[in-house]
């Protein structure tokens, strides 16, 4: 335990005065408790190897270490954790020193990443407070922004710059016991997602904190404090100042890990989803019951749905129905204008990929797949002959833009009949398919209903093989 710094747990769930500002927790106010194994219920068995033998290590060389973050937090809900971070006073090159198969990343952020069999465990150093670390050149700020923050202090301070209080606890895996300043235990067995501090000044220092705030409480369950929900509205656009790369990396958090729909409509409520697909979001604001927002609904379903039973998935897909309205709009105005129909397409779907990756970038194999996603669409829907079918069902993103067809069907586009077609097709066999009729061509302008019924298919995927 460190010393003076922490109380004993008394044998009931800790508590904490809460901030009359309804902002955060103070740390001022709040004292920080430790929380016996009687009470947490974390067992060592439950912990990974890698990070147990980090942990031995670092503590076994005279420095203090914790399993910190995520991985408490999850193991306090009797979820298995996705990965374990350890935060220790040793600085960076010192775990380094410690450990071959060590390498340091990030100029923001300097971390260790060191790895054990299969495993990549975290380790941080414990950072100081940023009035701690005024006037150092290893911190520093842009506009209020954190954009350098590699100022170490001591456990308590490290405490006092995180984020979220259920993401502020530390285990102690030598004494068995979690280390709270923050009340994040409380927080976390009511399923409470409260800021530390000032939530306009956290999301000031890390915009894409708020990102977080949404990805924690769709993917956990847990409700968002008011204090910490309410900036989010008023910090929105500040989202638009990080880099697209980094954004990507939140945009995967959010919708590969079993919770798309649920984020989705944190992003849309607290007024996210807006900065992050502009264009998208203007369609889905007009139009809120519309074919756009059906379609990114289902496709977020089907993304849920495929995680939950084991399937793989791919953000390229995603990214494909989520920008299918601008990119429907934008090839109809090309056509217009006279340029020929798959001239069109392409050229739209490179446009709006243009544009969207200002916003939120997307790694080029996965661009590729959106637009040929994309770029079958017209050809699925002007069948021309038994030969031409045939080398669509040959092609390699068939069964992707097959999949994206029947999206567009139950979506409400007037498709449905062709992805009956299509389901028809790859159900018959050879003499089947040389009597089915095959000469039919879209209609020039797209008729639209607002509900439409699922085309028949022989199994809902929504989603390609990766």
């Amino acid at each position: 335990m460190p010393s003076g710094t922490a109380q004993h747990g008394t044998g009931r769930t800790p508590t904490h005065p809460q901030p009359s500002n309804s902002s955060g927790v103070d740390s001022t106010i709040a004292q920080p408790i430790v929380i016996p194994p009687s009470e947490h219920g974390i067992s060592d068995a439950d912990i990974s190897g890698g990070a147990l033998k980090v942990l031995e290590t670092l503590t076994d060389a005279g420095h203090g270490a914790y399993l910190v973050g995520g991985g408490v937090r999850d193991l306090l809900l009797g979820l298995k954790p996705k990965d374990f971070d350890v935060a220790t006073a040793a600085t960076p090159e010192t775990v380094r020193s410690l450990f071959r198969s060590c390498r340091l990343i990030g100029r923001r952020f300097r971390l260790a990443h060191v790895r054990m069999g299969r495993e990549i465990i975290e380790v941080a150093t414990f950072r100081a407070g940023s009035d701690t670390s005024a006037g150092d050149p290893d911190h520093q700020r842009v506009d209020g922004r954190i954009v350098r923050d590699n100022v170490y202090g001591t456990l308590e301070e490290d405490a006092w710059r995180r984020d979220f209080t259920a993401n502020c606890l530390y285990y102690d895996h030598r004494e068995r016991t979690v280390i709270d300043f923050t009340g994040g235990y409380a927080d976390a067995r009511e399923r409470r997602l409260r800021v530390i501090g000032s939530a306009a000044e956290r999301y000031r220092e890390d915009p894409v904190r708020m990102l977080r705030a949404v990805r924690f409480a769709g993917k956990l369950g847990f409700d968002i404090e008011s204090g910490t929900s309410d900036a989010i509205h008023d910090l929105a656009p500040l989202i638009e100042d990080m880099p697209p790369a980094r954004l990507y990396e939140e945009v995967f958090k959010l919708f590969m890990a079993g919770a798309a729909r649920a984020n989705y409509e944190l992003l849309r409520r607290y007024g996210l989803f807006g900065h992050l697909f502009p264009e998208t979001g203007a369609c889905i604001e007009a139009e809120p019951d519309g074919v756009a927002a059906t379609l990114a609904g289902r496709a977020l379903d089907s993304t849920d749905a495929r995680i939950a039973s084991g399937r793989p998935v791919t953000p390229g897909f995603l990214f494909a129905a989520l920008l299918w309205e601008p990119v429907l709009r934008d090839s109809e105005a090309c056509i217009a204008r006279g340029m020929p129909h798959l001239r069109a397409w392409d050229a739209a779907g490179a446009d709006v990929i243009e544009r969207q990756v200002q916003h939120v970038s997307l790694p080029r194999r996965f661009s590729l797949m959106v637009r040929e996603i994309w770029g079958l669409q017209p050809r699925l829907v002007n069948r021309r002959g038994h030969g031409a079918a045939s080398r669509l069902l040959a092609h390699p993103r068939f069964r992707a833009a097959y999949d994206f067809l029947l999206l567009r069907a139950e979506s409400g586009e007037d498709v449905a009949e062709h992805a009956r077609w299509w389901t028809r097709i790859q159900e018959a066999d050879d003499g089947e398919r040389r009597s089915m009729p095959e000469d039919r061509r879209a209609p020039k302008r797209r008729r639209r209903r607002r509900r439409g019924r699922a085309a028949a298919r022989p199994e809902p995927t929504g989603q390609p093989a990766m």
